[in-house]
């Protein structure tokens, strides 16, 4: 397929610059089982589910990843640079590979300084502003100098138009975040209060968690025009045996599993194998669903509204059809939704679910 089927015009006064407050006040946009539209609010969720569904959630916890460096002075090139860094995925207690800019500026063998207690040495140079850090931190004391330099690492779509700010703190991150590790929110977890999680659980609605560390990845351009070309980055996750107990037993007795965000739906795919078996485990994925996917786990799909030309809208297409996609972003675009991380959601169901 070509990158230009995944093509729309999404007007700039749609993209959200700030969350729903409170944030299951949010618009639902509802694609029902037969096609059909219709507009709520996140907060109406537990009326669009039924007793025995399974909610099944990402809780990592986004760390403050995006960093301001000094490059020191080099003979062959002058002298200091300021460079951007944003943290996409840990390799060692010390070692993080990350996206840089200018990359241009720097070479392996570069000591870039964060703070008076913190350098790190670039160990390897890749394509689109990929390197290597080598911190002279390690373990906590690394995580507790990367949560005092950093900031909330909001997608470039966000800081292009605005400062990160004190109350993105909060605003991105999940209210159920546990595990630190994602330099990227999931987030469709971003909707759920409280108040909603226990309206869920009144309803007979489980809940379930599994844990996927996001990466910066996940805002990269395609930038190939044939998608079965792009090559995605590998993210990290663990799924305990508890959550996939539940999931088993919910398919052995016919229950839909519904994903919170793209994230928990690549995992669930990730760890079920082709005779249905859903395995509990470490490890990682670099999982790609375009149309054309057959779907293992996934019933149902609660998700935000995707960038152009982007992986998870592909993924959007796979689960309920490219007239779908099209109708449900058309849709969202002649209401007036508001779309990406801090926008409003949706709820879709795969084409054979009832």
């Amino acid at each position: 397929m070509q990158i230009s089927e995944f093509d729309f015009d999404l007007p700039e006064a749609l993209i959200a610059l700030r969350p729903a407050r409170p944030r299951d006040s949010a618009r639902l946009l509802v694609r029902h089982s037969d096609q059909m539209l219709e507009d709520a609010r996140v907060s109406q969720l537990p009326q669009f589910l039924r007793a025995g569904d399974v909610l099944v959630f990402n809780d990592t916890k986004t760390i403050p990843a995006a960093l301001k460096a000094v490059r020191a002075q080099r003979s062959d090139v002058g002298g200091p640079v300021e460079v951007h860094i944003n943290l996409h995925q840990r390799l060692s207690p010390s070692t993080w590979n990350a996206f840089s800019r200018p990359a241009k500026r720097l070479a392996v063998g570069d000591v870039l300084t964060f703070g008076s207690d913190l350098t790190a040495t670039m160990t390897a140079k890749g394509q689109g502003g990929e390197i290597s850090l080598v911190f002279s931190c390690v373990g906590e004391a690394l995580d507790e100098a990367i949560a005092q330099l950093g900031v909330m690492p909001l997608p470039p779509y966000i800081t292009r138009k605005r400062q990160v700010d004190a109350h993105d703190k909060q605003d991105y991150q999940t209210l159920y975040a546990r595990q630190s590790g994602s330099v990227a929110t999931p987030t469709a977890g971003l909707h759920f209060t409280p108040a909603l999680l226990a309206a869920l659980t009144q309803a007979g609605i489980e809940q379930h968690w599994l844990t996927l560390h996001v990466g910066a990845g996940t805002f990269m351009p395609v930038k190939v025009d044939n998608i079965s070309h792009h090559v995605m980055h590998s993210e990290t996750y663990e799924v305990r045996e508890q959550t996939a107990e539940a999931l088993m037993r919910a398919k052995a007795e016919g229950r839909r599993i519904i994903a919170v965000g793209t994230t928990s739906l690549r995992t669930l795919e990730s760890i079920t194998h082709a005779d249905g078996e859903i395995k509990a485990g470490c490890g990682e994925t670099s999982i790609f669903i375009t149309p054309g996917y057959r779907f293992r786990t996934v019933d149902g799909l609660m998700t935000n509204f995707h960038l152009p030309r982007s992986t998870l809208l592909m993924l959007v297409g796979a689960l309920i059809g490219m007239s779908g996609m099209r109708s449900l972003y058309t849709h969202a675009v002649d209401h007036a939704y508001r779309f990406y991380s801090y926008g409003d959601a949706c709820l879709m169901w795969k084409a054979s679910t009832r």
